[in-house]
């Protein structure tokens, strides 16, 4: 069945349907519609829901949950993704499955509440302390927001790790249809690590603390290989109207959207161009991209962001020097437009 819903509470519902038993979070615009969702609908369905007294209440209220095996998730924008940053890495630390939304605001600071998409670096290079990595999905419509929330839950559970779903404002805010996967089961993960208070078995102990520094350095190994394999598994990448390009643009989340729209334009004025969209931030999706980096044909890159360019070390990394990249953003809450991008791509053929 389709239904009309606001980016927020399409996440929310999604999460429901994906077996949420517990949220935790704090009200801060532009995401505020997913808690209050969840707070209607959570507790009904057995769950449980607390505002907590503020972002770093919520997300060890998440860890002390997702300890338990229970299926977890916070949400928040820019200033409380910081606030929660000790949490993340402790669920790192811990292997602990947890989703995280962030419906990115303008920043730095309290800047406003436009849509924004200032908090790549902080996602994917990991915004708290240590050695450790979240894996990141950039949903670019309602639609996929609700997909890739029901993966995300998958996916924590799967690597035991953090997962975040990075959107933005205009995400959050919009309304579009949508529809749910009426079959979708959750699937059967054991976790013989939670910490559920029986007794007669060995003890559990969930724990991101090692004093002996031979023994944190094993540790981090161990999460090295975890990353490895996720890096090898699960990139997710969207490749439009690459066959001929001769011109590639690389964006995500909202902004590929528009970006998507330009390449749309100037196709039509007979350009050849495409589009490369990543939908997994982390892990990134090097080789595609190195992939057309080789191509003879292929002239330049450039990289459109919502941002001044928090996106593009990674995109140059990939290209890996053999072709120019060239960067295009508008930062503070302004949204770059079909006509800004068409002229911008145009100027550089001149």
């Amino acid at each position: 069945m389709k239904v009309l819903m606001k980016g927020n509470e399409a996440i929310a519902e999604a999460a429901l349907r994906a077996g949420c038993e517990c949220f935790f979070g704090y009200p801060i615009t532009p995401q505020t519609e997913l808690l209050q969702y969840m707070a209607k609908k959570l507790l009904k369905s057995g769950g449980v829901f607390i505002q907590a007294e503020s972002e770093v209440g919520a997300i060890n209220m998440a860890y002390g949950a997702a300890s338990c095996g229970k299926r977890v998730m916070t949400s928040s924008s820019g200033p409380g993704i910081s606030l929660k940053q000790e949490g993340i890495s402790y669920l790192a630390g811990a292997e602990l499955p947890c989703v995280i939304v962030n419906i990115m605001r303008g920043g730095p600071g309290l800047g406003n509440i436009n849509a924004a998409q200032s908090d790549y670096l902080q996602a994917t290079k990991g915004g708290g302390h240590g050695d450790y990595k979240v894996i990141v999905l950039a949903p670019s419509s309602v639609q996929e927001a609700v997909d890739l929330t029901i993966k995300a839950f998958d996916l924590a559970d799967k690597y035991r790790n953090p997962v975040m779903i990075l959107g933005d404002g205009m995400l959050g805010q919009m309304m579009e249809v949508v529809e749910f996967d009426e079959n979708y089961k959750r699937p059967r993960t054991e976790k013989p690590w939670a910490v559920t208070g029986e007794r007669n078995r060995p003890k559990r102990v969930t724990n991101s603390l090692y004093i002996v520094p031979e023994e944190l350095e094993k540790h981090n190994f161990k999460l090295r290989e975890k990353y490895k394999k996720i890096e090898e598994n699960e990139v997710m990448v969207e490749e439009y109207m690459t066959d001929d390009a001769q011109v590639i643009f690389v964006s995500f989340g909202m902004c590929a959207r528009i970006v998507k729209s330009a390449v749309n334009k100037l196709r039509q004025s007979g350009e050849k161009v495409g589009l490369i969209r990543p939908i997994t931030l982390y892990p990134f999706p090097t080789k595609c991209i190195e992939k057309y980096a080789n191509f003879d044909r292929i002239k330049f890159f450039i990289d459109v962001e919502m941002n001044l360019g928090q996106m593009l070390e990674d995109v140059k990394l990939s290209v890996a020097g053999k072709k120019d990249v060239h960067f295009y953003g508008r930062t503070g809450g302004m949204v770059p437009t079909i006509a800004e991008i068409e002229n911008y791509y145009f100027s550089l053929k001149e």
